[in-house]
């Protein structure tokens, strides 16, 4: 493993640590947003709503408590010399965006050329679970993926790209419904190599 792995990609990779409210203070903040809103968050069909959406915040935001590199860890060497592309295609996630915390949702591709090792192929799809369960920016997340994934398996070269639709323009905003944004990023050989680059991206359309 990359020795930098431990010093510069978790302190790029993991959150930094703060001091998180209790449960308590979570369900007060939603019920000021409950009475900002003109509700009333003390009748029946909204009583349980701060609880409720503590626990989906819960759900959303599990990200920040696992660590993508500890997921990429346990790899294989038995792999009778394989050095061919390795593509795990239409990963679909969702995600919300830190400006408006309005959801995304959309599919990744992510794609790696082994250097000796591989790793299960479940992992990859871990790995863009953990950012997408994050608050997120699209182009941040499509370099995490494959910075991630480049810096622990030391791969001949990795390539992510995302598709995804933003909610934050399409139900507010400027309202575009049928839009949605696509990002790549591209290392090692997925970058030097324009043939190796088409065929990943062939792969994605």
């Amino acid at each position: 493993m990359n020795p930098n792995v431990h010093a510069l990609d978790r302190a790029r990779t993991r959150p930094s640590e703060i001091q998180r409210p209790d449960r308590a203070e979570v369900e007060a903040a939603v019920r000021t947003i409950l009475r900002w809103t003109g509700e009333d968050p003390d009748r029946d069909g909204l009583r349980e709503t701060p609880a409720r959406v503590t626990r989906a915040f819960e759900e959303f935001f599990s990200g920040y408590a696992q660590d993508p590199v500890e997921i990429l860890r346990k790899t294989f060497e038995e792999i009778e010399g394989y050095d061919e592309m390795i593509v795990l295609r239409g990963i679909r996630f969702e995600s919300h965006c830190e400006h408006h915390m309005a959801p995304i949702v959309g599919q990744a591709w992510v794609a790696y050329i082994p250097n000796g090792r591989v790793v299960g192929i479940s992992k990859l799809a871990r790995v863009v679970d953990v950012y997408a369960k994050r608050l997120q920016i699209q182009e941040k997340m499509t370099a995490q993926i494959a910075n991630t994934i480049n810096d622990v398996l030391e791969p001949q070269g990795v390539g992510v790209i995302i598709k995804a639709t933003h909610h934050c323009m399409t139900t507010r905003g400027v309202h575009k419904p049928d839009t949605d944004l696509v990002t790549s990023r591209m290392l090692g050989c997925f970058r030097d190599n324009a043939l190796t680059r088409q065929e990943f991206l062939g792969m994605a359309t």
